[in-house]
This record gives C-alpha cells, structure tokens and sequence, in this order.
C-alpha cells in the first residue's frame, strides 16, 4: 500500500528546481507518494513548530530548535559559499546604526536572522516579513535596514539599495566553512526506515535535476514570481550544489558549528538529539 507524505519546499528556483523530478513521477519509490506544500521558508519554519509536515524545507536556525521532533536529512540542502544574506540600506547608510535599528528579516526563524544576531553577538531586534517586501520596505524607509536573501542578491541594485554587509562571507572569514541556509528535514516518528527510503529519493531528485536541467525549466518558472531567466539560473547555480545532492563532511561541520555558536549566545536551546534522522 502506498503511504502518502506531505513535502513541504519554497517556491524558489532551488528548491523547485531539486524537487521537480520527485513530484512529477522522474524518480521515487512505489512505496510513498508525495504530496507537495508550497510556502515561503518562514511558513514552513513554523508549520513545523506543530509538525504539520512529514518532510519540510527548513532554514537550519529553525531546525536547530526542533531536533527532537524533526532529523536531517543528507539530501536537498542548501549550503554553499559566496550564497549568504546581505545587510542592505538606502544609499548613504552605514553599519553604524545597525544594532540600534529594528532590521527587517525574512522570518524570526530563518538562518538570516541568525546570522545577525551572531554578527551583533546578541539576539536581534528584528522586523519580520515575507523575503519579496524587504527590499521595497527598506528603499521606502520603512525600516532602515534589511537582511536579503535568494534573488534579492542579484536585484538589490534595482531598488536603489546598497549592499553593507555579506553575512555569508563574514561567516566564511571567522569559521572557514561554507554557510549553511536550509536542510530538508523528516518528524522523526517516521522512523529511521522511512527517513532512509525519503533521503535516497531526494538524492535521487537531485542529480536527476543536474543530469537533465531543462526538465524542470517550465515548473521552475511557474513558480519564479516573473523573474529572468538569467536570475533563474543564478538562482539555481548559487544553491543547488554538491551538498544539496549529499551533505559532505565540510557541510556537516557548518551545520554543527553553525548550532554551536547558536547555543552559545543563547540563541538556539540545547538538544542531546542526534542531527540526522538516519
């Protein structure tokens, strides 16, 4: 009999891009099927507070406080280098306001919000909204400041903004490790058997997203808010990489040292919980 899991994954490019073959019967297993949830990141952070979802797209900040619920899973992650949030203002703005200003974040949650808090060394003060409002908010003055991410990297420039701050590559200069963004994670009371049979299938979505690029081309774009093909692409050649087909042992580091300095600043609960799910 075949069991159906809810997935839950963004509309971005990446995420449409690695999930396509997997929901559109390219790949899979005849025992699971599964039946896709759309939402931006911060939706599917929080969705997993009540383990709404079997098996989600989560920013590792918000898988950092559900270790007991939800595991990791080793495929379908974004992790990368040159891929992190940006600090961006109006022109003529700089850092020396930062930790005296209400900064918008793309979710309370998400690894964005994090990182800013690990930069200032001490939880944010922060304005939550959906990614695609920080941009017009921040070149409204709205709020003086925004933490960006996806697309926004490549369209900043086109709301008049500038870029203050990488926060991927500062965390790149004080760890050396890749920054780690979002992980795909399964409610542990699936079971490890499960968790396996899920992880390969993800994997296997993968690469045959690598292997065959234009096969996903009109599900990708369908859901890419009218954006270029040329961002599209940028997109995609930003987050989908080695560590989104396995997680590779530079990867695992990140995500631990990522929680540890989380845990330290008090940002992030303990949790003797494994990281994996199998």
């Amino acid at each position: 009999m075949t069991k159906t899991l809810s997935l839950g994954y963004s509309t971005c490019p990446n995420d449409t891009f690695i999930f396509h073959a997997m929901t559109h019967g390219r790949v899979g297993d005849d025992a699971f099927e599964f039946r896709p949830v759309l939402e931006d990141v911060e939706t599917l952070n929080q969705k997993a507070r009540f383990r709404t979802l079997d098996v989600t797209k989560l920013s590792f900040a918000a898988i950092g406080h559900l270790t007991e619920s939800y595991g990791l899973l080793r495929s379908g992650a974004a992790l990368g280098r040159g891929c992190g949030p940006l600090i961006v203002a109006r022109s003529g703005k700089d850092l020396l306001h930062l930790d005296r200003s209400a900064v918008a974040v793309p979710g309370e949650w998400t690894t964005a919000s994090l990182l800013l808090g690990l930069y200032l060394s001490r939880p944010p003060a922060v304005t939550a909204m959906p990614f695609d409002r920080i941009m017009p908010a921040v070149a409204g003055g709205e709020v003086d400041y925004g933490v960006i991410i996806h697309e926004g990297r490549f369209t900043f420039g086109s709301y008049g903004l500038t870029d203050l701050l990488d926060l991927g590559q500062w965390w790149e200069d004080e760890t050396g490790l890749p920054i780690p963004l979002g992980g795909i994670a399964i409610r542990r009371d699936l079971g490890p058997s499960v968790a396996a049979v899920v992880e390969k299938i993800i994997q296997k979505s993968v690469r045959y997203a690598f292997d065959h690029p234009e096969a996903s081309r009109n599900y990708v774009n369908a859901h890419a808010r009218e954006m270029e093909d040329r961002v599209v692409d940028q997109h995609i050649g930003l987050y989908v990489n080695e560590d989104s087909e396995r997680i590779g042992f530079q990867g695992q580091a990140a995500i631990e040292m990522l929680f540890k300095k989380a845990r330290q600043a008090g940002m992030m609960p303990e949790s003797r919980a494994d990281l994996f799910a199998c």
